[in-house]
């Protein structure tokens, strides 16, 4: 009983100590700290108001030390806005905690009576230490909750893109997440990493060797499907090669380039088209761009897929000359012969060879190669039937 009146005694010695403690500590943070005057007056005055609760939640422990101590996370630094640990680096705060700590191990000593202050000297150092584990709590916690924000805001964007919005809150979010705006951009679409906790990280990890590429990532795992839309891309083919390997088993399609992340939402749109077409092709290699495909995804009724091979492969073809059509469909019916072709259109196999030179310079595809000859076929359908349409609806 003796003892603890004894505390209680010094205890009140102690408190009386506090604003002078505060004042003094705020002083030497002002003059050590280069940073400390870089922040703003309510900044300054709530590391004011968290030394005062560290030396208040010190008295009090001091004075009853058999009670259990409170969580000192809540006790010193409750009363501090969440977004504080965004402010004061973890280093900083270190550091403010260490002055703290030496201005109570001197101030305090000399606020009691002498035969005193080697308990209390003895008690700062310890609380101090309890003080340094519940201030990495606090940083590691921040870190955690900053952590689940951004993973929540990062789907919220890919949602958004996926979606079709192309609203200036998808950049203002995506800027939040550290996007920067520096380059084209694609999206490229593909199985998830299965089972299912391999997914997890995956989009860290994605967005990692992204920026090793110099590329800008941001993804998300939609269900089976991931998701991920990278800037800073010059070839599509090369970025879609650099983020391969943290998808799971299947195609992965790379969208077309867009100029920037307001218009993703139409790389998005390709891509999505093109893995839900690629089944249509059985020897779909790993890596696919939505053009290789944009058979597959004509015949699966992709309107953008239809107009694209009109006008990039039918319409040029036609305005090349009516050879070139011409000779483009002898060349496909008769299964890809040259002298069949020539028969047929009763002129010299080398015309045959020089009009199928100037197919593969219009539409970049070669009729002699199958995969490209499907292509063609298919363009051509598509190429007649928007014509016979449009002769029809003349008046």
């Amino acid at each position: 009983m003796a003892k603890t009146a004894s505390r209680s005694r010094v205890a009140q010695q102690l408190q009386r100590a506090v604003g002078d403690l505060t004042k003094t500590s705020l002083a030497r943070m002002e003059r050590e700290m280069p940073w400390f005057a870089e922040l703003t007056a309510e900044q300054r005055a709530w590391i004011g108001m968290i030394l005062q609760a560290g030396y208040n939640s010190f008295i009090g422990w001091y004075r009853s030390p058999e009670q259990t101590p409170p969580p000192l996370t809540t006790e010193v630094f409750g009363n501090a806005p969440r977004s504080f640990a965004g402010v004061i680096t973890l280093q900083q705060t270190v550091a403010m905690v260490r002055l703290s700590i030496e201005v109570a191990e001197s101030e305090l000593a000399r606020a009691v009576a002498p035969e005193n202050a080697a308990e209390v000297r003895e008690s700062v150092l310890r609380y101090g230490r309890e003080l340094a584990f519940a201030t990495a709590d606090v940083y590691a916690h921040a870190a955690e909750m900053r952590g689940a924000w951004d993973a929540r805001l990062e789907a919220l964007v890919v949602d958004s893109v996926m979606r079709g919005e192309g609203a200036d809150t998808v950049r203002t979010r995506a800027s939040a997440l550290g996007w920067r705006e520096s380059g084209d951009v694609v999206v490229v679409v593909g199985p998830a990493p299965s089972p299912e906790p391999a997914r997890e990280g995956v989009v860290d990890e994605l967005r990692t060797t992204a920026h090793q590429a110099g590329l800008e990532a941001l993804g998300s795992v939609q269900g089976d499907r991931l998701v991920v839309i990278l800037g800073g891309v010059s070839d599509p083919d090369k970025a879609g090669a650099a983020v391969e390997g943290h998808f799971g088993d299947g195609p992965v399609v790379v969208g077309p380039l867009v100029s920037d992340l307001l218009q993703a939402h139409r790389s998005a749109a390709d891509a999505v088209a093109g893995l839900r077409a690629a089944t249509g092709w059985p020897a779909t290699p790993r890596l696919v761009t939505s053009e290789d495909v944009l058979a597959e995804r004509a015949l699966d009724d992709d309107p953008i897929a239809r107009r694209d091979l009109v006008v990039r492969i039918y319409a040029p073809l036609q305005g090349a000359g009516h050879e070139l059509l011409e000779t483009l469909t002898a060349f496909l019916d008769q299964g890809g012969s040259v002298e069949g072709t020539a028969r047929a259109l009763f002129v010299h196999p080398n015309t045959v060879r020089y009009r199928l030179r100037r197919i593969h310079d219009v539409t970049g595809l070669a009729p002699n190669k199958a995969r490209d000859a499907f292509t063609l076929r298919i363009a051509l359908a598509l190429g007649r039937l928007e014509a016979q349409r449009a002769t029809e609806q003349q008046p």
